[in-house]
């Protein structure tokens, strides 16, 4: 039986058996709030999996979620979402859900790792990730066991499919995902997996703010107007602690923890020239929002529109001197 799971403010959580359908969400019967609506999910590969870091029951601990970070690969979700992540960190009502798509397999390894076959990196790689739930107390970590391949494939639809059963059954608020000017193709093929999705649901199950962050390509060159400037600097040790989880990629000679360390801190300083800083730590993101609330827009030519923009800032500010 499909159940409905209500988060009604100032009493939690209620469940009851569901009385709607998968488009019309159900109303509780003492409350105009709208349920979570928990539906019975079915993914595209046989070893796709959905860890609850403190055992919560499924259907509870995918209800709770109000942040969501979407991403391809195995540490994306910590580089790019950490402001979702630090915000529900120690919340009783805020919990930040992640959903990573690849299997791993593909990673380059040396060190510790270099003999390693495709089959035990994934091991290595799941465990990892897993391993960043439980100190980051997400909610849920959903692990969809794709080859990059099959991500790249626009005509498989099944990765569309797999992520419109999981917004149904967490609708979160916020969701963070790759931005559509980074430079992996695998990365790319996420960002459109979620705008696709989003727009086939109803907008009951949308989320109020998406947002394209940054991991393959900073965000730098966005006119300064269009930034969504998110502020890290909360928790350093958790950050730190999250980002040097993944040592499969870290020995290797790929210092991904210290470079978005770097990163973060860069922002925070050039972002503004001046002023002086408010805060230690910035991550850039571009609102993906508009996609959602006109699904007429093209997101190549939405994308493609800020990039001329930029150029335009360019052009204006240094043709003057010749």
């Amino acid at each position: 039986m499909e159940i409905c799971l209500f988060r009604l403010p100032g009493y939690g959580l209620d469940q009851l058996p569901c009385t709607g359908n998968r488009d019309i969400p159900c109303r509780h019967p003492n409350s105009s709030v709208p349920t979570k609506q928990i539906i019975a999910m079915n993914f595209g590969q046989a070893k796709a999996l959905l860890f609850i870091p403190d055992s919560t029951a499924e259907a509870e601990a995918l209800a709770r979620t109000t942040h969501m970070g979407i991403g391809a690969h195995q540490d994306d979700l910590e580089f790019m979402a950490y402001h979702g992540i630090v915000a529900c960190h120690d919340k009783s009502d805020k919990w930040f859900t992640g959903v990573t798509f690849t299997n791993g397999a593909g990673s380059s390894r040396t060190g510790a790792f270099a003999d390693y076959t495709d089959e035990q990196m994934q091991d290595v790689r799941r465990d990892e990730q897993n391993e960043a739930a439980t100190i980051g107390q997400y909610a849920a970590q959903f692990q969809l066991d794709f080859p990059s391949s099959a991500m790249k494939d626009p005509a498989n639809g099944a990765p569309q499919a797999d992520l419109e059963q999981i917004i149904r059954a967490t609708r979160p608020e916020v969701i963070y995902t790759h931005n559509p000017a980074d430079k992996h193709p695998t990365h790319l093929a996420v960002t459109a997996s979620v705008i696709k999705a989003l727009r086939a649901l109803p907008a009951e199950f949308r989320p109020k703010q998406l947002l394209g962050c940054e991991v393959w390509r900073d965000l730098d060159w966005l006119s300064d107007s269009e930034k969504v400037p998110l502020d890290v600097s909360t928790n350093l040790e958790l950050a730190t602690k999250l980002a040097s989880l993944f040592a499969s990629q870290i020995s290797g000679g790929k210092r991904y923890d210290l470079a978005v360390e770097g990163r973060r801190r860069a922002n925070a300083t050039f972002f503004d020239s001046h002023s002086v800083d408010d805060v230690s730590h910035l991550a850039f993101a571009i609102d993906l929002t508009p996609l959602l609330t006109d699904p007429t827009l093209d997101p190549v030519a939405f994308t493609l529109g800020h990039v001329d923009r930029f150029r335009s800032s360019v052009k204006e500010a240094f043709s003057p001197f010749f």
